[in-house]
């Protein structure tokens, strides 16, 4: 799994002009699955990105973690962030995972965010033509790939 994350003032998702999704403080999470991901990286994940201390403290040292930050998470599905642009100019997305391995893997995500968060996590509609708005406040923007995590 890949996940973007970054730290937000405020972010939403459309779907046909119509707002799905949307968080004041917190974090905006792009979430790529491959067919290689499992359970172990999902648990991992969902972890790292609720404690990641990335939010500042009273001397604004970044410091504090999303947990302590009392903030939220806004969850996107993005297959392309599993792209390979290593031959030519078109990318390729044969790492992407097909909906049907991805589709209750995200569901799965969705949950264990939700467990480690302890509140509900704002999401996307899988598969979508989505419209995301962001103001990354910061900026701080971090990725992390679970196949990276020794």
């Amino acid at each position: 799994m890949i996940a973007v994350i970054q730290r937000v003032s405020e972010s939403s998702v459309k779907v046909k002009g119509e707002i799905i999704g949307q968080i004041d403080h917190g974090l905006l999470v792009l979430l790529g699955i491959e067919d290689a991901d499992t359970t172990e990286d999902i648990d991992w994940l969902s972890k790292k990105i609720v404690n990641l201390r990335i939010f500042p403290d009273e001397n604004m040292v970044m410091n504090k973690s999303l947990l302590d930050a009392g903030g939220d998470i806004l969850l996107i599905s993005q297959f392309t962030l599993h792209a390979s642009t290593k031959k030519g100019n078109r990318p390729s997305y044969i790492k992407a995972a097909k909906p049907d391995f991805a589709i209750p893997m995200y569901e799965k995500f969705i949950t264990a965010l939700e467990s480690d968060l302890g509140k509900q996590v704002q999401t996307g509609e899988f598969g979508a033509d989505m419209k995301v708005s962001l103001v990354n406040d910061g900026p701080v923007t971090i990725v992390i790939d679970s196949k990276n995590k020794v």
